[in-house]
């Protein structure tokens, strides 16, 4: 049987841009393990796994992740990584498309995989999601912010 670390090693493999191969990541999981994009408040299940390379890799189709650490602790291995990639395709928000701006990305992130019987039950990530969206130009509107609060509070 694969190491715990193997087993994560090649989930960032098989993830990479020009190699994205989401039933092969997909099968390193349980049959009811999660992938969870902690940032942007997604959870994957399943075989809705694949879903969460796809949808990343088709706005930054040469993503590669930069593995600075790997600790292998028993069942949980950590990891600290740059998520890198050009913003090659449209970026979804809530309020519509960010179109791509061909900028370059990297993003300080740490991810959590927890394993057993060397198949991934739950996997983390916690990227910088500010400072990806700074990277491709988003910058947050906090003059918007700071008008609704006020309107809140003062009942304009």
């Amino acid at each position: 049987m694969r190491s715990n670390e193997d087993v994560v090693r090649e989930a960032y493999r098989l993830a990479e841009g020009n190699v994205l191969d989401g039933q092969g990541f997909r099968a390193l999981f349980t049959e009811d393990g999660t992938f969870h994009d902690v940032p942007n408040s997604l959870t994957f299940h399943g075989d809705q796994i694949p879903q969460a390379l796809t949808g990343f890799a088709g706005v930054f189709p040469d993503v590669h992740r930069e593995l600075l650490a790997v600790h292998a602790l028993g069942d949980v291995v950590a990891v600290e990584l740059r998520i890198q990639g050009t913003h090659l395709g449209g970026f979804p928000t809530p309020v519509g498309e960010i179109r791509p701006t061909g900028n370059r990305i990297d993003v300080p992130t740490a991810d959590l995989w927890y394993l057993r019987a060397g198949r991934v039950t739950r996997f983390a990530c916690y990227n910088a999601a500010n400072v990806l969206l700074a990277q491709i130009g988003a910058t947050p509107d906090f003059r918007s912010a700071v008008e609704a609060a006020r309107a809140t509070t003062t009942g304009d």
